[in-house]
């Protein structure tokens, strides 16, 4: 007896595939849309890759993960369950703490990397990842990342970091100490 598919096979045009294709060195990176962009040591650049779009309710500390300027310039514009990011930061830079209401997992590609959150106790956690380590953070945990790279060789190196979020149009949301610490720092709201 031959084998019977039971997946759809769909043929792809070479045009359709070329409008799923992004290289590295032609992404548009963004560093602003975030409650936290104007914040001393949160400065990054974020590249939106595949899928983020702007999420519903959005707006105050609700926005994409990816920031308001980002998530409306997916360099692959695919709603297929799962959007693709990279960051660049420097040494000592990184989000706030903040919430996803999917799934967010993070995989260095060049530096050192730590990626905390807030553990059943209310305590901030850590751990440090080299590339391509990963750590999954479900939907509803606090957490951040920073760059953490100590090279002696040049300390005012970018490294890359790739995440991967669920959903379709994921929303983010910085904690409530977070929004707090954006208030009294001056930069929140964004004037």
């Amino acid at each position: 007896m031959a084998f019977e598919e039971t997946l759809p096979r769909i043929g792809v045009s070479r045009e359709e595939m070329t409008k799923r294709i992004a290289r590295f060195d032609t992404l548009v990176g963004f560093d602003g849309g975030l409650p936290d962009s104007r914040m001393p040591g949160s400065e990054r650049i974020l590249y939106n890759v595949i899928g983020f779009q702007p999420p519903e309710g959005e707006g105050g500390a609700v926005t994409s993960p990816v920031g308001d300027d980002a998530s409306r310039l997916a360099a692959i514009k695919i709603r297929e369950g799962f959007n693709l990011g990279y960051c660049r930061a420097l040494p000592g830079h990184g989000p706030m703490l903040h919430n996803h209401d999917t799934n967010e997992t993070f995989i260095p590609m060049t530096g050192t990397w730590r990626c905390s959150w807030e553990n059943e106790k209310g305590e901030i956690e850590h751990v440090d990842l080299r590339p391509f380590d990963v750590v999954s953070f479900p939907a509803g945990a606090s957490r951040r990342f920073m760059n953490v790279n100590n090279d002696a060789n040049d300390p005012t190196a970018y490294s890359v970091l790739m995440f991967v979020i669920g959903g379709d149009a994921p929303r983010a949301e910085f904690t409530r100490e977070s929004m707090t610490a954006l208030e009294q720092a001056g930069v929140w709201p964004a004037q």
